[in-house]
């Protein structure tokens, strides 16, 4: 033994994982196979079954209520922006009644269901047609569609409004105090300073909410709103193939996927001075 290797203690053999690291790990190694396995199969089922002339016959309806579908899930995250403003301002407002009032909104529309909002406008307000016509607002109650846009936008203005409020007011105390030092006056320095350092704040769960939109914008097919899910309905109630639904959950998907990607580029376009 040379005076190196007597000078060298000897290593104690690594410890032995934890018994719940190694369940946990298999636990996730056996959902993998099994969520790997059913995709194989699915995707498999897709290909064996594929019908070429029912994707020609069906394929424009399917891109039509695609179309549908962005449409009103843009306008509807575009107005809800813009309401979403004022509502955020009365949360943080001192006036007890613009505050309350902005708060009964907001714990209304994220209190309950999107369905149930749409519902009640839908079918609600049709049950007050007299008087929405004495006022000339039957018009744009009438149809499905302007009451699918305008439930939307009510519901995302709420969660916009709050995501904003809590953006404004994790902008650190110092730069208010800085722009009043200056002799910034408190709108210019709410919209030149405040605001747009929320707006970074506030991006990522813009994206979040902007993916749950497209996901919940499926719900009005069943007040005749022909986007996507309705004219996915449409097409299996004409020939009972499930495959009908396989494409609309592809093309979700990829409207998801899309929107994640654009948006991850877009924080870091706007993030990038940060992370120097």
């Amino acid at each position: 033994m040379s005076f190196v290797e007597t000078m060298i203690p000897p290593q104690a053999p690594p410890p032995a994982p934890p018994k719940a690291y190694t369940l946990a790990r298999f636990v996730g190694s056996v959902t993998l196979g099994i969520w790997l396995a059913l995709g194989v199969g699915i995707f498999l089922t897709v290909v064996n079954g594929w019908d070429p002339a029912k994707f020609a016959k069906y394929g424009p309806s399917f891109l039509s209520g695609l179309g549908v579908t962005l449409m009103l899930v843009a306008c509807s995250v575009v107005l809800g922006a813009i309401l979403s403003l004022p509502i955020a301002l009365g949360r943080m407002s001192k006036n007890k009644i613009w505050s309350w009032l902005a708060y009964a909104y907001v714990y209304f529309f994220r209190g309950t269901p999107l369905i149930a909002q749409l519902f009640l406008i839908y079918y609600g307000l049709g049950s007050f047609r007299p008087q929405l016509e004495s006022v000339g607002l039957w018009w744009f109650f009438r149809e499905a569609w302007n009451c699918a846009l305008f439930t939307f936008t009510l519901n995302t203005a709420a969660y916009q409004a709050e995501i904003l409020r809590g953006s404004i007011e994790s902008v650190p105390r110092g730069q208010r105090e800085g722009a009043a030092a200056l002799g910034l006056p408190e709108r210019v320095a709410f919209y030149k300073i405040i605001l747009p350092q929320a707006m970074i704040v506030a991006l990522r769960p813009y994206g979040n909410e902007i993916i749950l939109m497209i996901k919940g914008s499926a719900i009005v097919a069943i007040v005749t709103v022909f986007d996507l899910m309705g004219e996915t309905r449409r097409a299996f109630s004409r020939t009972f193939d499930y495959q009908m639904y396989v494409w609309a959950a592809i093309l979700y998907l990829l409207m998801v996927e899309l929107l994640r990607n654009i948006w991850a580029w877009l924080e870091n376009r706007l993030t990038r001075h940060l992370k120097r």
